[in-house]
C-alpha cells in the first residue's frame, strides 16, 4: 500500500521521531510507525489533536532528530500556524498530505487533489516552500525519502502532497535506497565563535542549525528576528532580509529542488499536464494518443512547489493547446494559465465526477477536440 510504502521510505531516510492523530485516509502511516520506528531506535507519539502533532515535530527537529507527521487536509488546517512557526524558524521536517474529498471534514472516503493551494498559501505571509506529488507506491517510496533530504539540506518543512488514490493503492514496491539520492544529514553547528558567526551561509544560503542539549544557545522565535535569534518585529529592512533569505534558498536551487517528466513532447502539438494520481491516467491517454497517430505529448510536474513556471511557458509557445487534468476545480490549471502567457490555448479537464478519477478514454478524445 502507497502509505505503507510512505512509512518506509520514510525509516530509510533516516527518521527517528513522528508525531501525529489518527484522520483517514492517511491513518495506515501513523499505524504502520506505530510499530516500525522503535525497531529502529526511534520514537512514536499520539498526540492529542494536529496541531499538538506539528508542535511536537518542530520540538523532536530542534532536538536534532529528523521528524514527520502525516495527515490530509483537515489536519493541515489545523496544522498551518506551526508549519508558518516551522517555515520562519527553518526548522527540517516533513509533512504528508494524503488529500480526500473537502472543504471541511468533507469525504473521508474520496480521493481528491483540492489542496495544492492549501499547502502553498495555508499559513501567513509570504513563505516559500516544497511539495512534491507521487503517483504510486513506488513513488511513495522514494518521494519520502527526497523529501527528508531536501528538508535537511534546506531547512525548511517539506510535503509529500499524496491523495486517497495513491496512498491506498496496493503495488509491488522495491524497497531499495536510490543511487542518486544520498541520506544527507543538517549541517550542524558544533561551536560558537561570537557575534556574526551565525551569518554564515552554505552555498545554498543556508545557515548551520545549533541543536538544544549540544552545549550552544538558541534562541527560536516565529517573530522577525536577527541571525542570532533576537528579536526586532518593527525594522522594515530586518523584515526584508527574513523573506527574501527564506524565498532565495529555495529560488537558488531550483535545479536541485524542481523535478519534472515529459513524454513524447519532442514534436507534440498537444501538452497534457497534470500530477500525481492524475498523471496515471493522463499518460495512458497520451500513449493511446500516440498509436492512433494524434500528437499529443505528457508534461507532469513531479515538485508541483516550486511551480515549474519557465518549463511551461517553454511548452507553450511550441504546442498549439494545453490540456490540464486534476481532480479538482481547477488549480493547477490557474498556474499553467498563467504561466502561459497566452501563448497556447489553456483548458481544463476535472474528472466526470470529482473524486473518481479521469478516464483516459475522456482525455483522448478532448485531444481530438483540440486538434
Amino acid at each position: 500500500m502507497g502509505n505503507l510504502a510512505c512509512a518506509e521510505g520514510a525509516l530509510a531516510a533516516g527518521c527517528q521521531f513522528y508525531a501525529g492523530y489518527p484522520i483517514t485516509p492517511a491513518s495506515e502511516i501513523m499505524q504502520h510507525m506505530s510499530g516500525r520506528i522503535f525497531q529502529e531506535g526511534g520514537t512514536f507519539l499520539q498526540t492529542e489533536d494536529e496541531i499538538a502533532a506539528m508542535a511536537s515535530v518542530i520540538g523532536a527537529s530542534w532536538g536534532g532528530a529528523k521528524a514527520m507527521t502525516a495527515t490530509c487536509g483537515p489536519g493541515i488546517s489545523l496544522m498551518q500556524e506551526n508549519i508558518g512557526l516551522a517555515v520562519m524558524t527553518e526548522t527540517p521536517c516533513v509533512i504528508v498530505n494524503v488529500q480526500r474529498g473537502g472543504p471541511s471534514t468533507g469525504s473521508t472516503g474520496l480521493s481528491s487533489q483540492g489542496d495544492l493551494f492549501q499547502v502553498k498559501y495555508g499559513s501567513q505571509g509570504d513563505y516559500p516552500v516544497i511539495a512534491i506529488a507521487p503517483s504510486s507506491p513506488q513513488e511513495m517510496y522514494e518521494h519520502t525519502i527526497w523529501a527528508f533530504n531536501k528538508s535537511e539540506k534546506y531547512r525548511t518543512p517539506v510535503f509529500v502532497l499524496s491523495d486517497r488514490l495513491v496512498g491506498h493503492m496496493s503495488e509491488s514496491v522495491d524497497f531499495y535506497l536510490p543511487e542518486d539520492i544520498n541520506i544527507e544529514n543538517r549541517k550542524i553547528r558544533e561551536k560558537y565563535d561570537g557575534p556574526g558567526q551565525e551569518m554564515f551561509l552554505s552555498p545554498e544560503g543556508v545557515a548551520p542549525m545549533p541543536v538544544f542539549g549540544r552545549g550552544l544557545k538558541a534562541h527560536v522565535t516565529g517573530s522577525s528576528h536577527y541571525p542570532d535569534g533576537s528579536r526586532n518585529v518593527a525594522d522594515a529592512e530586518l523584515m526584508d532580509y527574513i523573506i527574501k533569505t527564506l524565498k532565495n534558498k529555495i529560488e537558488r536551487s531550483l535545479k536541485d529542488i524542481s523535478l519534472t517528466e515529459k513524454e513524447y513532447m519532442e514534436d507534440a502539438e498537444i501538452a497534457v499536464v497534470s500530477w500525481g494520481s492524475t498523471f496515471r491516467s493522463c499518460l495512458s491517454a497520451v500513449k493511446d494518443c500516440r498509436s492512433m497517430g494524434l500528437p499529443a505529448g505528457s508534461f507532469r510536474p513531479v515538485t508541483v512547489w516550486p511551480f515549474p513556471e519557465n518549463e511551461i511557458r517553454e511548452i507553450s509557445e511550441k504546442v498549439k493547446t494545453i490540456i490540464v487534468c486534476e481532480n479538482n476545480m481547477g488549480q493547477l490549471y490557474h498556474m499553467v494559465r498563467s504561466a502561459a502567457l497566452d501563448k497556447a490555448k489553456v483548458v481544463f479537464l476535472p474528472p466526470e465526477k470529482l473524486g473518481t478519477l479521469i478516464k483516459p478514454a475522456r482525455i483522448v478524445e478532448k485531444v481530438r477536440e483540440a486538434l
